[in-house]
């Protein structure tokens, strides 16, 4: 078992799903943890929870990321108040699925906000501590999505196909023997983002036999936490779709129109 004590870790969206399995997982590797999440009651709850599991004393850091100011103002007091911090991973987000002359203006600005513009944010504000230590991973939460857009999910897709785009350049711009940048493609996760994102079940009951577990994901995120690992896909067989998209567009389009359209 890896042993992640000098180790200082952020975590968004680190209340459910994905976030609270990386959570959980890194408290007994001894990570040093800072956690980030809308909620301060679930953030109190879960700092508890893994003092008594594990004895580890996570920061907590309540914020709404969906806000701007409030996500700039909340990522300058966690570094003013660290010294060092070696991990970023940017997991919160949000989707809403809807046909895109449907989606409502603040919901378009909700899923920019936090999907694209807090990685932004944190990212911009994270680049001078890496290089500074000359050591550091950023590691982007992105989707399939964004690497093959599905009717209904325009503009979560545009703002996935946005983030892995970031992840991409940032990595060409600061990626060193020590300092790392990694995106994560994922399909659907059994996670609260579903609650919003499909809120009549019906994509999920479709999609149910091929959702991830949130700790396998977790799982294989810490695997390669803190080595060169440009991007992590789930499920592998996904990427291989996402691949032959990119080469053949319309044949797999016209192949797999039914299953795009099961939102």
């Amino acid at each position: 078992m890896r042993n992640l004590t000098d180790k200082t870790i952020v975590i968004t969206g680190a209340t459910s799903g994905i976030g609270r399995s990386l959570t959980e997982n890194l408290a007994k590797l001894n990570a040093k943890l800072i956690l980030v999440s809308r909620s301060e009651q679930k953030l109190q709850q879960l700092q508890l929870e893994i003092s008594k599991s594990s004895n580890n004393q996570a920061q907590i850091y309540a914020a709404d990321l969906t806000n701007r100011t409030e996500c700039r103002a909340i990522f300058n007091e966690i570094i003013a108040t660290n010294q060092r911090i070696d991990g970023l991973i940017n997991n919160a987000g949000l989707g809403i699925f809807e046909s895109a002359h449907l989606t409502h203006s603040e919901d378009i600005d909700r899923m920019f906000q936090l999907n694209v513009l807090a990685v932004i944010e944190a990212t911009q504000l994270i680049i001078p501590i890496f290089k500074k230590q000359q050591s550091g991973h950023l590691i982007n939460i992105a989707s399939f999505a964004g690497k093959m857009a599905t009717p209904k999910s325009s503009v979560y897709s545009a703002t996935k196909s946005a983030v892995i785009a970031y992840s991409n350049a940032v990595r060409l711009e600061i990626e060193t023997k020590d300092i790392f940048v990694t995106s994560v493609n994922l399909g659907p996760v059994k996670t609260a983002f579903f609650n919003q994102a499909d809120p009549t079940g019906q994509y999920q009951q479709a999609v149910s036999r091929y959702m991830l577990e949130p700790d396998h994901v977790a799982d294989t995120i810490i695997k390669h936490l803190f080595s060169r690992k440009r991007e992590i896909n789930l499920p592998w067989w996904m990427s291989v779709g996402a691949k032959l998209h990119h080469q053949f567009p319309t044949l797999v389009e016209k192949t797999l129109k039914n299953q795009f359209r099961k939102k």
